[in-house]
């Protein structure tokens, strides 16, 4: 197996091939290191050099031989230092396993590495201090999103076939509408956030992956969902494993659509423009399309996202080692700062304005199956644009801010509702637009089937970036 030929398999395809004895997993591993080598050095999306050896796996789990990174969002691997993307952050390593990287582990993932992460993760562009600028494969003037920048970087370039993300307001689905990946958001509770915490981010931040294609998605999500031991939110079991609803008839649905950001940002053209694609095609796949919203109150979604500022402030806050503000960016900074200074009032108002989002999204979304959002509301932008260390900012105005540039997506992180960004069209510089699909809460199963019909209708495996292994 060469390296272009790696690069163009899926996780399933890789462990199908690892499976029959055409490839062994020690050769797909060499391989895999090849090529994230290759990739990295045009891109910077790692945080250290490749472990050696790979993280300990079960080689015989339903992903087995499949190479993998988590991101530096820590603490995820035992052993595995840390930074959040700081330069505040000395040496941090994790103690234990997150309870989802002992469940990469079961399922066989073989752990090569840690992807870059803006600082604390609070900003739609992976572009920190202590690591620089992460660069596009498909243009590297162009940012990757963030958080998860560094996954969605290699993922896309063909470094690995899926990689480990979060998403507390869009950190999985806006790196990858940037990068042209499959991002799912599971329900709030479908994935485990122990052992440290019952939740993180107040519930806002929900642990998974990005990958190439729906079924790797899915197949992932059978092998780590279900929640933990004393875990704070249980979604519902699904009906039937996730893998088996790619490809399984959705029915016909009520789909509603929207390219009107609810805080009134202009939404580019082209975004928006695939986006009416997409809900055309639902249409020919035999659903019923209407140009719907849910009414989401843009002062309340900003007020309930410092839910999301407070539990990281107060985690640098309680954290053994306090990290040194001089050493943070400026927005950090303002965080910790604003953190620290407010009072219970301050949280109660920040839930109260959850509950005040998540009304209007509960309600709109037991009248409609699915609802069909741009997933930014402009391409990827130049790097540069987003500037976390820019001390004019507060949290608030940070926050408004970055959700000019993604003002779809954490409305279903306050509401803690399953989303799923799928990169359906292009624009004309070639680049990359994602469409968001959300569906009722512990709906993930229909997400993965309609996901799964509009790949097949408007597949995007032949579109590869400019840097792209073996290219």
């Amino acid at each position: 197996m060469n390296p272009r030929e790696y690069a163009t398999l899926d996780a399933v395809g890789l462990r199908a091939l690892i499976r029959s004895g055409d490839v062994t997993a020690a050769e797909v591993e060499d391989v895999a290191r090849e090529a994230i080598d290759e990739a990295n050095a045009e891109l910077n999306a790692l945080t250290l050099p490749l472990f050696a050896p790979a993280l300990d796996h079960e080689p015989g789990g339903p992903l087995g031989g499949v190479p993998f990174l988590v991101k530096d969002s820590g603490p995820v691997a035992r052993g595995v230092p840390f930074t959040l993307g700081s330069r505040a952050i000395r040496g941090a390593t994790a103690m234990v396993d997150h309870d989802l990287m002992s469940r990469f582990r079961a399922a066989g993932l073989v752990t090569l590495g840690q992807t870059t992460a803006p600082e604390l993760g609070l900003t739609f562009a992976t572009e920190s201090l202590r690591y620089g600028v992460t660069r596009n494969p498909w243009d590297p003037a162009r940012g990757v999103g963030g958080s998860s920048g560094g996954a969605a970087a290699l993922v896309a370039a063909g470094a690995v076939p899926l990689a480990h993300g979060n998403d507390g307001g869009g950190s999985i689905r806006i790196p990858a509408a940037c990068c042209g990946l499959v991002g799912l958001k599971p329900s709030r509770g479908r994935t485990p956030s122990g052992p440290a915490a019952g939740e993180v981010g107040f519930g806002l931040i929900v642990e998974f992956a990005l990958t190439r294609t729906v079924r790797d998605a899915a197949h992932l999500l059978d092998a780590v969902s279900a929640p933990a031991v004393a875990d704070k939110y249980f979604a519902p079991p699904p009906p039937r494993p996730f893998a088996e609803e790619v490809g399984a008839a959705p029915g016909r649905l009520r789909v509603a659509l929207t390219t009107a950001a609810w805080s009134g940002t202009p939404v580019d053209p082209q975004v928006a423009g695939v986006a009416e694609t997409a809900a055309k095609l639902l249409e020919l796949l035999g659903h019923e399309v209407t140009q719907a919203s849910p009414t989401v109150d843009p002062d309340a979604l900003v007020e309930a996202a410092m839910l999301g500022v407070y539990g990281t402030g107060g985690a640098m806050l309680s954290a053994p080692r306090r990290p040194d503000t001089a050493l943070l960016e400026a927005v950090s900074r303002r965080v910790i700062a604003e953190t620290e200074a407010a009072s219970a009032l301050d949280l109660i108002r920040a839930i109260d304005a959850q509950h005040r989002v998540t009304r209007p999204v509960g309600l709109f979304l037991n009248r409609y199956d699915l609802l069909v959002t741009p997933t930014l509301a402009q391409l990827p932008a130049p790097h540069g644009t987003l500037d976390y260390d820019n001390p004019d900012y507060t949290a608030r105005s940070w926050l408004r801010r970055i959700f000019e540039y993604g003002p779809f997506t954490a409305a279903f992180n306050i509401s803690g509702h399953p989303a799923i960004s799928l990169p359906i069209g292009q624009s004309r510089e070639g680049l990359p637009i994602g469409v968001q699909l959300v569906a009722g809460y512990g709906r993930e199963g229909l997400l993965l089937r309609v996901a799964a019909q509009l790949e097949q209708a408007a597949p995007w495996h032949g579109r590869v970036p400019t840097h792209f292994v073996g290219r």
